[in-house]
């Protein structure tokens, strides 16, 4: 019998690091995520494939299943650190229900991504909350075992619409909310030709000391409660201006537009961990040939990324 598992990728729109300490965010599910198959083998243990995008292997493994754990089949594999990875998710997997993969068994497990794992769109979080999905437990609980954050890339795995997310401090609370602007054809998202290390962003802002946080807070909650209702373009820029300004005050980084675009006419907005991965941008459609001169060619329609 196959068991088929399925979660969406994240961006986050609003909030980003300070989302970690309990403020909360806007963040937006996309139309591309991750799925996971689970089907009967010829052979005991448990065969693992991993495809990209195009239907190409990019990973493969085979783990023994024993009564104490999950163990790898050889150790050349074992030192390849997405194996650590996965064998750390599957076993703590376990530990959270002690029933998951208890007994002998010959299974083969085939992921398969919709977008290219290197954009940061949640390769790592599709994966966990798929993983989670199979071992039914709770897909906050493994993320914290496996790999930490904040958990609104676990919300958008689980959710169809935007929503509002807040850590909560560590009991997560997830809105859906309605943000679809009317301006999305004046809205694209540009990929900077590079993955952005999640938890070295964190480390450098957990690195910091943080000034007027509650003045920032408070005025990341007005913005959140203004882009909901935002129906011009001018004003969406403006708001988002203003939220890059916050951020780069907290983090003491210099602006993604303020350092690599600067006379780009429209505005710019950084998505989750700042130097890489997507940024989003408002314009025209003529306006996209600014980003492939300096050599961006990856652009994606608003509505044709965000669910």
């Amino acid at each position: 019998m196959t068991q088929s598992f399925y979660s969406h990728g994240k961006l986050l729109l609003t909030g980003e690091y300070l989302v970690l300490d309990d403020v909360e965010a806007l963040a937006l599910p996309t139309r591309k995520g991750q799925h996971l198959s689970v089907v009967p083998a010829d052979k005991p243990g448990l065969h693992w494939v991993s495809k990209d995008q195009f239907g190409e292997n990019w990973y493969e493994a085979s783990f023994f299943i024993s009564d104490q754990s999950i163990e790898c089949a050889t150790n050349e594999q074992l030192k390849n650190p997405i194996t650590e990875k996965l064998l750390l998710l599957l076993n703590s997997a376990r530990s959270l229900n002690p029933k998951f993969l208890s007994k002998l068994t010959a299974i083969r497990v085939e992921t398969k991504l919709e977008f290219d794992r290197s954009w940061g769109l949640g390769s790592s979080s599709t994966l966990i909350n798929n993983i989670a999905q199979w071992a039914q437990i709770d897909a906050f609980k493994l993320l914290e075992i496996g790999f930490g954050g904040s958990g609104y890339d676990i919300a958008c795995a689980q959710h169809n619409t935007p929503l509002l997310y807040n850590r909560n401090d560590g009991h997560p609370k997830v809105k859906e909310v309605q943000f679809n602007p009317s301006f999305r054809d004046h809205l694209f998202f540009v990929y900077l030709n590079q993955k952005q290390n999640s938890r070295d962003s964190i480390k450098h802002y957990q690195s910091l000391p943080l000034t007027n946080f509650e003045r920032a807070a408070q005025k990341i909650s007005e913005i959140n409660a203004l882009l909901l209702s935002c129906n011009e373009l001018h004003v969406f820029e403006d708001l988002i201006s203003r939220h890059e300004t916050i951020i780069s005050t907290i983090i003491k980084t210099p602006t993604v537009k303020s350092e690599r675009f600067p006379d780009y006419p429209g505005a710019i907005k950084s998505l989750g961990g700042w130097g890489g991965d997507f940024i989003l941008a408002s314009g025209t459609e003529s306006d996209k040939q600014y980003f492939i001169d300096k050599g961006y060619t990856t652009i994606i329609r608003y509505q044709d990324m965000i669910l």
